[in-house]
């Protein structure tokens, strides 16, 4: 009888039914291995919370020191995140949601990955990225000691062209 060896990041599925967020099969593309499904968990949880405009559960999916560039706003813990997202999604942001792709994926380390993705943010009424929106985003997920990934770092450009 052979087992399935267990995936060192967790189960995709679990990890989004644990957020009570619909699993997107075809979000995952060509990265179908247990790992690279479970890392990219993470880009899907957060555009479930851009979806409900939700700042917790925006900001709980980074680590405590996590960091996120935002347009020229570079913020650098979980609760600078939560403040800057409350104020966003209660104003530019509101109505707003994120749609993207994963375009690598890469383990740097066995507790670190990092994600690329292209897309961008669809405002209020709008129903695809505007061009002038399109971005690249890279993200570095950390394994915590319970298993779990979260954010730690997260950065957009802007594409054109």
């Amino acid at each position: 009888m052979t087992t399935k060896a267990a995936s060192r990041w967790g189960d995709a599925t679990e990890i989004l039914e644990a957020a009570r967020v619909a699993e997107d099969h075809s979000y995952y593309r060509e990265f179908v291995s247990d790992d690279e499904k479970a890392v990219l968990a993470v880009p899907q949880l957060i555009q479930a919370a851009w979806k409900a405009n939700d700042p917790d559960f925006f900001a709980d999916l980074f680590a405590e020191n996590g960091s996120l560039l935002m347009g020229d706003e570079q913020l650098t813990s979980r609760d600078e995140i939560r403040a800057f997202m409350t104020k966003g999604f209660a104003g530019p942001y509101r109505g707003a949601y994120v749609k993207g792709y994963p375009v690598s994926v890469n383990f740097l380390h066995p507790d670190v990955a990092m994600v690329v993705t292209g897309g961008g943010i669809i405002l209020a009424g709008e129903s695809e990225v505007a061009p002038e929106r399109h971005i690249r985003a890279t993200w570095i997920i950390v394994r915590q000691d319970d298993g779990r990934p979260l954010l730690f770092s997260h950065q957009s450009s802007p594409v054109t062209g």
